[in-house]
């Protein structure tokens, strides 16, 4: 007996290209990485595949465990995966979301990864050892013996998983440890002590709150040498085969992020090499804070677009009172304002890629402007992403509340970014301690905002705003979240007056700039070209 008829459903989201994103395309052309347009969709299909999205899910249903000893009681330190993880993390190696552009010669090559990390995101967890290895070559070459010898093995495309000897595999991942139970952000409070040995290396002792990705071949630490905190290399197995005391208590619990493993790790002893000069820790692995604040802003500009491609497939297919939602006003509104702050974080994820690339090249004026431009862009753009993803959950009403939709998994990862490598605090004052220290940042910041100048009457009065913001001293540190926010936004706006849709331009202006807006997602004024921002943000679903 049949109790009702199953009608007004949505399809599922998969088989699509999650690359088919046109400010993601433009933006790779404009940075100088079209030659990697072919191989983005390759990824793009696979990323919006219903195996890759399979995989996602079953990776943070079936959670790692921690293996602290084998059967016969022997301490092995191992970290367990569902196989769906791994699969993942393959597909990412392959691809070269890791470090491959450390070794690719080509103009654009970091932004060739940048737009794949962006792209592949069935699941975010797995992304943090991609993040991590990617940010540790360049801290690595302040030790260039160790560089020598383990970047062509982190560069490599080959995921090859397990404990042994970091030089016996075929390729290496590599992670970060610096946080202490009393220190938090405040790395110089780190009370983790490192001896000196008479064959160069040293012997760490004390312990990490939170390793992320405990599995790694490689971490970079953080420890208190005799001249200072210093930063080293730890391997988990010796060259000798042997495992390092480097002990895993326990997995953190996590809000989100539950497919990766994150551990409190205490040193017994380990054995470390130094990577740059003692007291210089800080200084040494500030490369890798930097390019993992990168990996921050990509990671939430790709959230965003995953929640408003998924809100308006579903308004597509959804009725309500006689009419698809997506043909509703107001959820056009919601939708348009969305996709808009959408756009925004992606055109500017893009051009601190740019940055980065030509930055790694030896450009001095890109160096300055992502000094700046890159907190200021961790600041924002990982503070958007919460909100925005609430939004495009509730687009899918009840629906988007449960589990099988994905939106709640999204949710829970959307905190994330804004607190690793700094916290919004951290990233607003170190915008302040730029300003102050490195007045240059400054100039390259305006020449680039600047670009668009006369060609939109409130990005001119938003840049105004600014200069008066950081004209006056009084009470800077007091005021840091909201000179930062209007740094983020006159940003953005250039970039997208300049380079992005003319419809979402406009739209942003006066939203974010002009204040036409209310405090929620939906109160774009009238006037905007709905349909025309609403299409850049609808999946082309087979």
């Amino acid at each position: 007996m049949t109790t009702h008829e199953v009608f007004n459903q949505v399809p599922p989201l998969a088989g699509y290209d999650a690359a088919d994103d046109p400010a993601l395309l433009d933006g790779l052309e404009r940075e100088g990485a079209g030659w990697a347009t072919a191989e983005l969709h390759e990824l793009g299909r696979l990323g919006g595949g219903e195996q890759a999205i399979e995989y996602g899910r079953l990776a943070n249903e079936h959670p790692p465990v921690l293996r602290t000893h084998d059967r016969y009681g022997h301490r092995i330190d191992e970290v367990e995966f569902h196989p769906a993880w791994h699969e993942l993390m393959r597909t990412a190696v392959t691809h070269g979301l890791h470090a491959a552009p450390w070794a690719d010669a080509r103009p654009g090559a970091h932004v060739a990864r940048a737009a794949k990390f962006y792209t592949w995101r069935p699941d975010a967890g797995h992304g943090c050892p991609i993040s991590m290895t990617y940010a540790a070559v360049p801290a690595l070459r302040h030790n260039p013996e160790l560089a020598a010898r383990y970047e062509p093995l982190l560069t490599a495309t080959t995921y090859d998983f397990g404990l042994r000897a970091p030089l016996a595999k075929q390729g290496l991942l590599a992670g970060m440890s610096m946080t202490e139970k009393q220190g938090g952000s405040d790395v110089r409070a780190n009370t983790t002590t490192a001896r000196p040995e008479p064959d160069g290396t040293y012997r760490l002792v004390g312990h990490k709150w939170f390793t992320s990705a405990p599995m790694c071949d490689i971490f970079l630490t953080l420890a208190q040498a005799p001249d200072g905190l210093t930063c080293f290399l730890v391997p988990r197995v010796l060259p000798d085969g042997t495992r390092n005391p480097m002990r895993l208590m326990r997995l953190k619990d996590k809000l989100g992020n539950r497919s990766n493993a994150s551990a409190e790790v205490e040193y017994e002893q380990a054995v470390a090499w130094r990577v740059g000069d003692e007291g210089r820790g800080v200084r040494t692995i500030i490369d890798m804070v930097n390019l993992t604040r990168l990996d921050c802003v990509i990671g939430a500009a790709a959230g965003m677009r995953q929640g408003v491609i998924t809100a308006a497939h579903h308004a597509t297919h959804r009725q309500t009172f006689g009419r698809y939602l997506i043909d509703q006003p107001l959820m056009r509104n919601v939708l348009a304002d969305l996709a808009v702050e959408s756009e925004a974080a992606t055109v500017l994820m893009m051009r601190l890629a740019g940055a980065t690339d030509r930055s790694a090249r030896g450009d001095a004026s890109e160096t300055a402007f992502k000094r700046l431009a890159l907190a200021v862009g961790k600041y924002w753009v990982c503070k958007r992403w919460p909100a925005h993803a609430a939004e495009a959950l509730e687009c899918l009403g009840g629906n988007g509340y449960v589990e099988e939709s994905g939106m709640p998994r999204l949710f829970r990862e959307s905190p994330l970014n804004s607190i690793w490598e700094g916290s919004g605090n951290v990233a607003a004052l170190d915008v302040l301690r730029v300003l102050v220290k490195e007045p240059q940042v400054m100039e390259a910041f305006q020449a680039e905002v600047g670009a668009a100048a006369g060609t939109d009457a409130r990005l001119d009065a938003a840049v105004r705003q600014v200069r008066a913001d950081l004209s006056n001293l009084d009470d800077l540190e007091l005021r840091a979240r909201r000179v930062v926010e209007r740094l983020a936004l006159v940003l953005q706006g250039s970039l997208l007056v300049r380079h992005g849709n003319p419809a979402v331009a406009d739209a942003f202006c006066a939203s974010r700039l002009g204040g036409d807006h209310g405090q929620a997602y939906g109160t774009l004024p009238s006037g905007v070209d709905f349909a025309a921002i609403i299409s850049r943000a609808t999946p082309k679903v087979s």
